[in-house]
Parts: structure tokens; C-alpha cells; sequence
């Protein structure tokens, strides 16, 4: 998932602060290149107030991936593609709109969780975790949706929405991450056109057997 960026951490908790800083650094330097010292500076708060809110990095990790979760889940709940009847033209709706929230530098459009979960996956199980709820989780709540549509076009036996769902998920992060090696978000929104491509082909309606051109 991409672009939930919240206004700057001069005000308010320390906790928070400290979360609304470790998902700009994060997304911007990678996990192992944010110190705490980093943290603590971006939010400004003492290492005594840091380790008084989490007991180590690792911890941090783990809240900023629940805090991403539940900002992206909120800003998708509430997206307009949701009232668009032909659950078909929904689909392609949310591939429009996370096309359109490509948009700005890679720390303001790039997937915390994406990000995140590439450098932690083996060294921190609890980080991974997170983020595979985060991910996952919102692949999940496509599901209606993608069921909905195959079923319009005759393919809800042959396709799985949960599977297709998570290709979409697959297709975004990797499009991220493409378009950082290319230092061109343009590439990212490239990919997004082929997803929208292949989307309308697979939920075209199969021409009836035994008819002639």
C-alpha cells in the first residue's frame, strides 16, 4: 500500500511523534540506516522518552507497521471507488486510485510495510509479521470485490479472488520497487496500467461456444 503521509511530528505525544517520524525515515533511508538516535532527533524527543515508549527498535518497527495498517485501512474504507455499482469497473477503480496516489517523492508514495518488510523479514519475525497483516490484510478486504467481478464475467470457478487480490498486492509492490531502481515513479504508474490492462481482459465476457465469426 502506498501514500499515507501525516504533517510533521513537532507537536504532540512522544509516542506518536515518534511513530509519525520512524514512517518518513523509514520510507526514505530503509529500516538499518534509521538509528534511534535519527528518530529521536526527527521527532524530538529524548532517548529516555524513546525507550520509555519502546523497549527497542524493533518494537518501534513493529507499532509504525500497526499505525501504517490502520491509516491506509481508514483511507481505503472510505474511497469513493466503493460506489461504483459493476463491481467490474470497481476493481479497475482502485487500481485508478492507487495509480493516482502515485504522486510526490518515493518517501511520500512507496508502502511502509513494503518497505519495511524487505529488509526484516528474516531478521525480525515480530516486524515481518506486521506488516504480513498489513499487506495481507488489505489484499483480504479486496476479495469481495474481485469475487464479485469474476463472478460478473463467468470466471468465479476459475479464477480465485483471493489469489488475484494478492497478485494486485504483488504487481503495486513490485512496481515500488522497480520504480526506485529506475529513480522514475513513472515506472511504477506503467505497471499499474498493465495490472488495469490485464484486469479488463481477464473479466471480459467469454465469447459463447460454437459461434461463428
Amino acid at each position: 500500500m502506498g501514500r499515507p503521509t501525516k504533517s510533521r511530528p513537532e507537536l504532540g505525544e512522544a509516542r506518536q511523534r515518534l511513530i509519525d517520524a520512524a514512517r518518513h525515515l523509514i520510507r526514505a533511508r530503509g529500516y538499518a540506516a534509521t538509528s534511534v538516535d535519527d528518530l529521536c532527533g526527527a521527532a524530538g524527543v529524548t532517548k529516555g522518552a524513546f525507550f520509555h515508549h519502546f523497549r527497542t527498535k524493533e518494537a518501534l518497527g513493529v507499532a509504525v507497521a500497526r499505525d501504517w495498517d490502520e491509516s491506509v485501512s481508514t483511507l481505503f474504507a472510505g474511497a469513493p471507488y466503493h460506489e461504483v455499482e459493476d463491481p467490474r469497473d470497481r476493481v479497475l477503480a482502485y487500481v485508478e486510485l492507487r495509480k493516482a496516489l502515485i504522486a510526490g517523492s518515493f518517501p511520500e508514495f512507496t508502502c511502509l510495510a513494503g518497505t519495511l518488510v524487505q529488509e526484516t523479514y528474516e531478521s525480525s519475525p515480530a516486524i515481518r509479521d506486521a506488516c504480513a497483516a498489513s499487506i495481507l490484510g488489505h489484499a483480504s478486504s479486496l476479495e469481495p470485490d474481485m469475487r464479485a467481478a469474476l463472478e460478473a464475467c463467468g470466471r468465479g470457478q476459475e479464477v480465485s479472488a483471493a489469489s488475484l487480490a494478492r497478485h494486485t498486492q504483488a504487481v503495486i509492490q513490485g512496481a515500488f520497487v522497480v520504480a526506485k531502481a529506475a529513480g522514475d515513479p513513472g515506472v511504477a504508474r506503467e505497471s499499474l496500467d498493465h495490472l488495469a490492462t490485464y484486469l479488463k481482459l481477464l473479466f471480459s465476457r467469454p465469447e459463447p461456444q460454437g459461434t461463428s465469426p
